[in-house]
């Protein structure tokens, strides 16, 4: 991937990221996270992983938001109203970020091993599917199903709250 590329699509995820956050509207927050989303799988395309870019658009970009769409439609959330700008807080949270900032320069100009290249990837053909799906059901197959099971016992979760009494 070009450097161009890269850059595009890594400010595409802070950009969008940052709208998820500022946005008072929780359907175009939720778009936004999409936009992030969709940004983080071309990064990861860009890097060879092809299933996991695939993945990142079809579960997070699809499922997920789509769920969250679901439940922001189904609470009826309202855009928040403005209110007064809290100048300490902007100030005590820009000092955050301004300490935050000079320490993580501080820890990358003394690691060595950040100014080396990274060594050539190996050419013969990986198959993500394959090596993914036999560590998923080999060394975390209980892990797998747990989540299968909260995953099945959210949805009912769901579909209990979501029920209307009859008056």
């Amino acid at each position: 991937m070009s450097p161009i590329l890269f850059w595009f699509f890594a400010l595409l995820m802070l950009a969008s990221g940052a709208a998820v956050v500022i946005n008072r509207n929780p359907v175009a927050s939720a778009l936004a996270l999409v936009a992030s989303f969709l940004g983080l799988a071309a990064l990861f395309v860009s890097l060879d992983a092809f299933f996991i870019g695939v993945i990142q658009v079809l579960v997070y970009a699809g499922a997920v938001m789509v769920l969250f769409l679901f439940i922001i439609m189904l609470l009826d959330l309202k855009a928040e109203q403005r209110r007064k700008i809290n100048i300490p807080a902007w100030i005590g949270g820009g000092l955050v970020t301004l300490v935050f900032v000079a320490q993580l320069a501080a820890v990358l100009k003394r690691f060595p091993l950040g100014q080396q290249k990274f060594p050539a990837l190996p050419g013969g053909r990986i198959d993500d599917v394959e090596k993914i799906g036999e560590t998923l059901f080999s060394t975390h197959n209980l892990s797998f199903q747990v989540i299968g099971a909260l995953i099945l016992v959210a949805t009912i979760g769901v579909l209990i709250l979501s029920k209307r009494e009859l008056k």
